[in-house]
C-alpha cells in the first residue's frame, strides 16, 4: 500500500502512519508538510491513498481537496481534520472526498475507516450519520414519505453511484460526457425522489436500500 500523509503536525502523521502499518506491514508512506508540489507528487507516483490536512500550509478552505480531486480524481482522498462539524464534513464530501476522519477519532475508527476507503467505500463519522438519521426520522414523522428509489431515471442511478463512490459534480460529468448543469439537475432529482436534503443523505439512503457503487466504463 502505497500512501501520502500531508499533515503539518509531524505527532499526527507519526500516529497515522503507526495505524496504516498495522493494516500493510509493507506499507509505502510519504509524509509532507506543506501543499506545494503535493499534486506533481502525486502524479508522478502510484499512490493508493491520500490522507489530507484541511489546514496544512498553503491551503486555504476547501482549495487544497478541490485541486487534488481535479488533478487526480482517482486517488481515493480522505480529509482528516480537527474541525468536525458536519457543514465542515458534507462540504467535503460533496467535493468528492471519499471519506472524513475526525482528528479525536480512535485508532480502531481511523483503521477501520481506511479499510473501508481501500475497499471502494465512503466513511462518514458517527456524529454526522447520527444527525442525518434523526432528521430522517423526523421528516418521515412529519409526512415525508418513504424514499422512492424506483422512481429514478437509469441516469439519475448512475450519477447516485458515482456520488456512491465520491466523485464531484465536475468528474461526473467528465466521466459520463454531460456538462454540469446536467449532473447538477440530475443530483438535484435524486436528492428530490430519495426525500433527502443533501449528498451525504442521498449517500445513506442509498446505501440502506442496497444499492451499491458501480464503476464506470
Amino acid at each position: 500500500m502505497r500512501v501520502l500523509i500531508v499533515d503539518d503536525h509531524p505527532i499526527v502523521s507519526e500516529a497515522l502512519r503507526g495505524i496504516l502499518e498495522e493494516i500493510d506491514a509493507a506499507l509505502h508512506c510519504r509524509q509532507v508538510e506543506r501543499f506545494e508540489g503535493v499534486p506533481e507528487l502525486l502524479a508522478g507516483d502510484d499512490f493508493d491513498l491520500l490522507l489530507l490536512d484541511l489546514q496544512v500550509p498553503g491551503t486555504e478552505g476547501l482549495s487544497g481537496l478541490l485541486t487534488l480531486r481535479e488533478c487526480v480524481p482517482d486517488i481515493p482522498t480522505v480529509v482528516v481534520s480537527h474541525h468536525d462539524d458536519r457543514d465542515t464534513i458534507e462540504r467535503c464530501l460533496a467535493c468528492g472526498a471519499s471519506g472524513f476522519i475526525p482528528k479525536s477519532s480512535s485508532k480502531e475508527i481511523i483503521r477501520r475507516a481506511v479499510e473501508l476507503v481501500l475497499a471502494g467505500g465512503i466513511f462518514v463519522p458517527a456524529q454526522a450519520l447520527r444527525q442525518v438519521a434523526a432528521e430522517a426520522v423526523a421528516e418521515a414523522a412529519d409526512g415525508g414519505g418513504e424514499a422512492a428509489p424506483e422512481a429514478l431515471t437509469e441516469r439519475q442511478r448512475r450519477v447516485l453511484q458515482m456520488m456512491m463512490e465520491g466523485h464531484s459534480n465536475k468528474q461526473i460529468a467528465y466521466r459520463l460526457g454531460i456538462s454540469e448543469w446536467t449532473v447538477k439537475a440530475h443530483v438535484s432529482a435524486v436528492l428530490r425522489k430519495l426525500r433527502v436534503h443533501n449528498r451525504v443523505a442521498a449517500v445513506l439512503a442509498a446505501r440502506q436500500l442496497g444499492m451499491a457503487p458501480a464503476a464506470v466504463d
